[in-house]
């Protein structure tokens, strides 16, 4: 019993460390791709770590003075709750260029432009998604507006929105390039044009992709992809278009750019969940610092064992931020290293409390 009493403050200590260290950094590998085949019909599943890339990259017309670009995407969600990135054209200079989104039932289309100023264009539709209901959405823009349809039909014109030279780069379907944001449902087709669908082709489009599951092309629509996911098996999604760039289908989840100390006002977002995760990583370093302080106090005294503790946990943090950095499944971010050192002081404070010495002697 002697013995055990003599072992156990060591033992607490590594075994609260090995619990941060597993909360922090488990999955320890990249999770399974969760894109399958619908099997019978034309289509693919998305679910949670669920990725497809484009084999190349995208290029604008250099012809065109104004880039127009259309984009054409029949889907059916299964869920309607929180945010999701749908899709995005990804290039290493602005990772989030163009993005298509999903919020609860709204359709939203984000564009970042990073020349001169960072700034953010949104636009959407409300109550466009809803939940296992097949849609037919067309965004397309031109020299004057961008223009959202749904099925079809006008859902709204935005006069001074413009994304044409936006369609360029790598395609990225299911979620951030940046991040695990999935999207859950069916995507059943997918096409991009560098051209501006009137009213009349984009209604026709509509049709035939709904009844033949492919458009009816006119030729004046530029087409540079046409995606029909009649593949049914396998990992590659061809192109229609021929010479074209096709989809791949990773074997593993992974992200095209990884997010490393991300600054804390970037990852700063409106909502409980934002908060529920600042206490909770206050919270799971709280252990470290009362029990590393409590050891290094009483147990196996050293110099400034408070500053040590305190060192130590911002250590830890450090080096779990910095791992996290090659786990898609997780964000890598300089949130956690305050939130973290500051639960690792207010363990050492709490360690200082008569009360908790008072409980120690008792156990120790």
């Amino acid at each position: 019993m002697r013995e055990i009493r003599r072992r156990l403050p060591g033992l607490i200590c590594v075994s609260v460390l090995g619990c941060i260290l597993v909360a922090g950094l488990a999955p320890f590998q990249r999770p399974r791709n969760a894109v399958t085949w619908l099997g019978n019909e034309n289509g693919v599943r998305l679910g949670n770590y669920g990725t497809i890339w484009s084999s190349g990259t995208f290029e604008v017309v250099a012809a065109q003075d104004e880039p127009s670009c259309s984009l054409e995407i029949w889907l059916q969600p299964s869920q309607t709750s929180g945010s999701h990135t749908l899709l995005s054209f990804y290039t290493p200079e602005n990772p989030l260029q163009l993005s298509v989104h999903q919020y609860h039932a709204t359709l939203i289309l984000r564009r970042v432009t990073q020349s001169g100023q960072h700034r953010t264009e949104s636009i959407g539709v409300e109550d466009v998604l809803r939940e296992s209901k097949l849609v037919f959405v067309t965004l397309t823009s031109g020299v004057q507006k961008t223009s959202i349809y749904v099925n079809g039909r006008l859902a709204e014109s935005f006069p001074r929105s413009r994304f044409g030279k936006d369609c360029a780069g790598q395609l990225v379907i299911g979620t951030s390039p940046i991040g695990n944001d999935s999207w859950h449902g069916l995507l059943r087709g997918l096409a991009i044009y560098q051209r501006e669908l009137t009213p009349a082709v984009v209604l026709q489009h509509f049709g035939t992709w709904t009844t033949h599951g492919r458009p009816e092309l006119s030729g004046n629509e530029h087409a540079t992809a046409i995606y029909l996911f009649n593949e049914r098996s396998g990992n590659i999604i061809h192109n229609a278009i021929r010479p074209g760039i096709d989809l791949s289908i990773p074997n593993r989840f992974s992200l095209l750019h990884q997010k490393f100390l991300e600054p804390f006002w970037r990852e700063y977002k409106l909502g409980w969940a934002y908060w529920t995760d600042l206490a909770i990583n206050i919270g799971g370093f709280i252990p470290l610092g009362f029990f590393f302080c409590a050891y290094w106090s009483s147990v196996r005294p050293i110099k400034c064992a408070a500053l040590t503790t305190v060192a130590l946990g911002l250590i830890i943090s450090l080096t779990i931020e910095i791992l996290q950095s090659f786990l898609p499944t997780r964000s890598s971010g300089t949130t956690d290293l305050i939130t973290n050192t500051l639960g690792t002081f207010i363990g050492v404070k709490l360690y200082a409390s008569k009360t908790a010495r008072v409980l120690l002697a008792k156990v120790y």
